[in-house]
């Protein structure tokens, strides 16, 4: 009796684990001309995920531009349509190793080291990752410079899909590209002038699936 008690109980913490891991994850829509980015935003970083939230239903990006694109590294967005920089408030780092900068990977733009040592993100500044590959010899590189050990999963995306494993744990990941890597790419390729910003503005409106 005791046993079949023990198994039950077992089994129902099991469980109640896995439905935590599948936890459902709000989606977002990034609209333009070239297409829909869709992704999801991760639950365990809390604070980006809500204040990104609170931004897109407040229509703080829409009618916003991509206004800094490097090809082969990323695009970025996040400031107000009416061309506000940021909202006027940074965001605590919330870094989590499962969570790194393949292509399509979400991320937080910030101030750099030397006056934000803390590593807070900007209150609205994002871009997503479109990045390059890697061969295993610079992936020890980057580990020896930066102490971070890449897992073998890490290391197969990093020398087959690609990102920026330079920017791991000095940058949140709150997010990732399911859908639209394919308008990533589109609008890494525009022509771009001062600064990296785009010769024409790449509009964008952003929703939230909850």
């Amino acid at each position: 009796m005791k046993k079949s008690v023990f198994l039950f109980l077992t089994l129902a913490f099991i469980f109640s684990m896995n439905l935590k891991s599948q936890e459902k994850m709000v989606k977002f829509i990034i609209t333009t001309e070239y297409g829909d980015i869709k992704g999801v935003l991760y639950n365990d970083t809390p604070q980006h995920r809500d204040n990104f939230i609170k931004l897109v239903e407040e229509g703080w990006y829409n009618g916003s531009i991509f206004h800094r694109v490097i090809k082969n590294f990323m695009i970025q967005g996040g400031q107000g349509a009416t061309g506000k920089q940021d909202p006027g408030y940074t965001v605590p780092a919330e870094f989590v190793p499962a969570h790194y900068h393949q292509k399509g990977a979400l991320a937080a733009a910030r101030m750099g080291d030397n006056v934000n040592p803390q590593r807070a993100s900007s209150g609205s500044q994002f871009y997503i990752v479109q990045g390059q590959t890697f061969n295993d010899q610079m992936l020890d590189a980057m580990e020896q410079r930066s102490g971070i050990k890449y897992t073998e999963e890490q290391r197969r995306v990093y020398t087959t899909v690609g990102g920026t494993p330079h920017l791991d744990g000095a940058y949140t990941v709150f997010g990732l590209v399911t859908d639209g890597l394919d308008v990533v790419d589109k609008i890494a390729a525009v022509q771009t002038g001062s600064a990296d910003k785009p010769v024409n503005d790449v509009e964008m409106t952003i929703k939230v699936i909850k």
